[in-house]
């Protein structure tokens, strides 16, 4: 029996892309659904450690629009998913977290991300 070569590299490429695509149709719908609300910012926080995480907040502009729990869930799962995107791994170990920010009329994101981690200095001395 043979062992086929696999391409980790172009199944990797694949995977963005597929994603980008579910990104970009995920982005279109809630955009339209936040407009007709008359939505002009959202900005989701999230937060991941210890292998796990989710959003912390979603709120809105005006903040006198109350969003359908269902939508609060849609921008959830967007905002994780695009942060994600861009920084695959975060919720890994001490983790990350950020703030994505969505300018709803200008259609523009600002992902405000930060990565912790440990550090180690080490020394060993022997025969002092």
């Amino acid at each position: 029996m043979t062992n086929p070569q696999i391409d980790y590299a172009a199944m990797a490429a694949q995977w963005r892309a597929e994603r980008e695509t579910t990104l970009k149709a995920s982005r279109t719908e809630v955009l339209a659904q936040l407009r007709a609300l008359g939505i002009s910012e959202v900005t989701a926080e999230y937060e991941g450690y210890g292998d796990s995480g989710n959003v912390e907040d979603v709120t809105v502009q005006p903040e006198e629009v109350q969003l359908p729990e269902a939508l609060v869930t849609e921008v959830g799962d967007f905002a994780w998913s695009l942060a994600y995107h861009h920084r695959p791994g975060f919720e890994n170990n001490e983790g990350g977290y950020g703030t994505l920010t969505w300018d709803i009329g200008a259609d523009s994101i600002t992902l405000d991300h930060a990565d912790r981690y440990v550090e180690c200095s080490h020394s060993y001395d022997e025969g002092l």
